[in-house]
C-alpha cells in the first residue's frame, strides 16, 4: 500500500498581500494629493475673484484663463483622490464613467495640459508684444479669446484621446 502526500505549503506573492505600512502610506500620499488640491483650488479661486471682482479679465483675458485652467485642475485633483480614496465599486455606466473620467485622471490632464498650452499663447503674446510692439493691429480681442479656447479645446481631445484608446 502507498500513499501519495502532496506539497501542502503556502506560497504568497509581493503583488498579493501588502504590508500594514504600505497600505497606510499610500493613503496618506492620496491624502497629502487632496491637501495640495485645496490649496491650489483656494489660491487660483482668490486670484480668479480677484480678477473678476476688479474687472482685469477683460483686460488680461490670457492671465484670467490660467487661473481658471488652474482651479479647474486642481478642483478635480480634489475630487479623483476623493474618488481614489473612497474605494468605489465600479459597475455599469457609472462605474465605467467614473473610471474614464476621474479614476484615469482624465480631468486633471485636461487642466494640467491646458494649462501649458495657455502658459505658451502667453509667452507668444508677450514676445509680440515686446517684439514687435505694433502687433496690436493683429493681436484683436477675438484673437486672444480664440487663443483662450484652442487651450481648453486641443488639451480635452488630446487627453481624451490617449484615454479612449
Amino acid at each position: 500500500m502507498t500513499t501519495n502526500e502532496t506539497d501542502k505549503t503556502q506560497t504568497t506573492s509581493a503583488d498579493s498581500m501588502a504590508s500594514p505600512f504600505s497600505i497606510g502610506t499610500d493613503f496618506y500620499l492620496k491624502c497629502t494629493v487632496v491637501v495640495i488640491g485645496v490649496v491650489g483650488t483656494v489660491g487660483n479661486g482668490l486670484i480668479l475673484y480677484a480678477l473678476y471682482a476688479s474687472k482685469q479679465r477683460k483686460k488680461h483675458v490670457l492671465i484670467f484663463n490660467q487661473n481658471a485652467l488652474d482651479f479647474f485642475s486642481s478642483l478635480n485633483l480634489i475630487v479623483s483622490y476623493a474618488v481614489k480614496i473612497g474605494n468605489f465599486y465600479l459597475t455599469g455606466a457609472f462605474g465605467y464613467w467614473l473610471c474614464t473620467w476621474f479614476i484615469s485622471e482624465l480631468m486633471v490632464w485636461w487642466g494640467t495640459l491646458g494649462s501649458m498650452l495657455n502658459l505658451a499663447i502667453i509667452t507668444i503674446d508677450r514676445y509680440l508684444k515686446v517684439v514687435h510692439p505694433n502687433s496690436k493691429k493683429y493681436v484683436r480681442r477675438w484673437v486672444v479669446c480664440s487663443a483662450a479656447a484652442f487651450a481648453w479645446i486641443v488639451a480635452f481631445v488630446r487627453v481624451a484621446s490617449v484615454v479612449y484608446t
